[in-house]
């Protein structure tokens, strides 16, 4: 592996901080973030950076205190994210499809001491909407138990969240706008903002990514520097990023896939940042030919979505040259198209999770198309991936097991949270990955199951055990089970099998207009089935397969 240094990213940079310090000075001309009409080159980008640091220092925010950003993807989420960890904070990001409760839990769970928040998105009071969660009367949050924090902040019902900030020009009276959070850190010396960088090694926390186990729980997987700098390296190697590229970030910020393989490559190798915060097929298409995009990573559905489009040659496509994808099964017909319709030179596939640092196994440039579309590759430099029995037994290659990964990128623990974390990683560092795949004689891995259960709809992970949670909250709802079904559009999308409680009218029009209330919209089931019960295993798990099978439970 060879990027731009001779040594790892870890050992070049040592932490986030210091690599957005080196890309300012080896970039300085270099146009670093492209956001609608505002264009900024990496030398204002680091100094802006600096500049939302110094505010963070100013406002209290501490070494390894935790800050929120729940924003779509803009150059304020970038600026916001990296003056945090700069400031020696740990990223905590919010999904942006969360209701306010949902943000509110993690923010809870995390003590987030400072969030910044986009104002309104998709139609939709950001604010508002946390307002109503943890707000006067502490929304349906609980409060503090006696003895614990008193709240100090605007959100009572969130007593360590000491300060909200408005990613825009108007804030209410008891939040605070970006423009007056960055004003109030210009009597921060720089010497004290390096100081604060410097305080920190790669072993320290560089950001915390929640996402939600088999129990339906949010868990938060802590990530290093060291992790983030040295994955993010070995990434932009293998897919051939380069200084010149130009990178159309449709995946979102708060997700690995976006931040560090979009936003963390992007500062090594120099390449242009091109945030679009929505999936919009005419938007995308319409950046790609103005912005003379070269790369394009996001999920197959993405990709599929361009080429199908009737308007795709009214655009110049020509400047593509490198595409990334996974989270499903991708097509060869897709491979081949990108390749022969627009011409793409590179296209890849990875697999990764949360707890690994976003990133287990990528295909290489150079790899068969079969290869590519089949599967998700072979092990990054420096880790280890094998499939095992129940026992924990390496399987030889073509034999179905669980996926265990070993080596830097496998998280440190999850926050707070040991007996998870007991669970999750053995006592030698492998990490028990949940999916289900096999490994070929070359070492190529191809997912095939997925022990969590959980299922991907457009590009989104979603977890069966956090709907179920939410859906059983429905006073009419005795019992629930959800799983993935095939969709054209989204790849997969939710059913639930509900069973009614007595007397109890409820029709699945009504459950999904109530879900659609109360979860991200991803969540959201397509389909419900009511029956009378769910089928279950002598020890009273409910048997998951009988359901995908379309084996229709007793009493409809």
């Amino acid at each position: 592996m060879r990027g731009d240094f001779d040594v790892r990213g870890d050992v070049a940079w040592g932490t986030v901080p210091g690599l957005v310090r080196s890309a300012a000075e080896r970039y300085a001309d270099v146009e670093a973030v492209v956001d609608g009409r505002t264009r900024v080159s990496y030398a204002e980008l680091g100094a802006r950076v600096e500049r939302a640091a110094a505010a963070c220092v100013a406002n209290g925010v501490r070494v390894g205190d935790r800050v929120g950003v729940w924003a779509p993807n803009s150059l304020e989420w970038i600026v916001s994210a990296l003056g945090a960890v700069t400031a020696g904070a740990v990223l905590v990001p919010l999904n942006t499809r969360f209701k306010g409760a949902e943000a509110a839990d993690v923010l809870a769970r995390s003590r987030a001491r400072l969030l910044f928040v986009t104002g309104t998105f998709l139609g939709t009071s950001y604010v508002a909407s946390l307002r109503r969660a943890a707000g006067a009367d502490g929304g349906r949050l609980r409060h503090p138990a006696a003895g614990g924090p008193v709240a100090t902040g605007p959100l009572p019902g969130l007593p360590h969240l000491e300060q909200v900030v408005v990613l825009s020009d108007d804030a209410p009276a008891d939040f605070r706008t970006w423009k007056d959070f960055l004003a109030s850190g210009d009597g921060v010396a720089a010497g004290e903002v390096r100081a604060r960088s410097a305080a920190l090694t790669g072993d320290s926390p560089s950001d915390i990514i929640f996402t939600s186990g088999t129990t339906g729980r949010p868990k938060g997987a802590v990530i290093t520097h060291a992790q983030t700098l040295r994955a993010y390296e070995v990434w932009s190697d293998l897919a051939g990023l380069r200084q010149g590229d130009r990178y159309l970030v449709v995946n979102p910020f708060f997700h690995t896939f976006g931040y560090k393989a979009g936003v963390i490559a992007c500062l090594m190798r120099g390449a242009t940042i091109i945030p679009q915060p929505v999936f919009n097929v005419a938007t995308a298409l319409a950046n790609v030919a103005a912005e003379r995009i070269s790369v394009l990573p996001g999920p197959p559905t993405l990709h599929q979505s361009l080429l199908d489009h009737p308007a795709r040659d009214d655009y110049d496509l020509s400047t593509l040259r490198l595409v990334v994808t996974g989270a499903a099964v991708v097509p060869l017909q897709l491979v081949e198209r990108l390749r022969a319709e627009l011409r793409v030179a590179t296209v890849l596939t990875a697999y990764g999770l949360s707890e690994a640092s976003g990133i287990v196994t990528m295909c290489r440039r150079g790899d068969e198309p079969s290869v590519i579309a089949s599967t998700s590759g072979r092990a990054i430099p420096g880790t280890e991936v094998e499939v095992v029995s129940p026992s924990g037994t390496p399987l030889p290659a073509g034999v179905q097991g669980e996926v265990w990964v070993h080596g830097f990128n496998v998280m440190p623990g999850y926050f707070e949270d040991p007996d998870a974390t007991a669970r999750t990683v053995t006592e030698d560092g492998w990490l028990r990955t949940g999916d289900v795949g096999v490994l070929d004689a070359d070492g190529n891995l191809r997912i095939t199951d997925r022990i969590k259960d959980l299922f991907i709809v457009g590009g989104f992970n979603a977890y069966p055990a956090e709907i179920e949670q939410l859906i059983g909250l429905h006073p009419e709802v005795a019992d629930v089970a959800v799983i993935g079904v095939p969709d054209a559009r989204l790849g997969e999308v939710g059913k639930a099998y509900v069973v009614r409680r007595p007397d109890a009218t409820l029709t699945a029009d009504d459950l999904i207009a109530w879900a659609r209330r109360e979860m991200a919209n991803y969540k959201v089931p397509r389909a419900v089935e009511f029956v009378g019960e769910l089928p279950r295993n002598a020890s009273g798990k409910v048997v998951k397969g009988e359901l995908r099978r379309g084996v229709s439970p007793a009493g409809r």
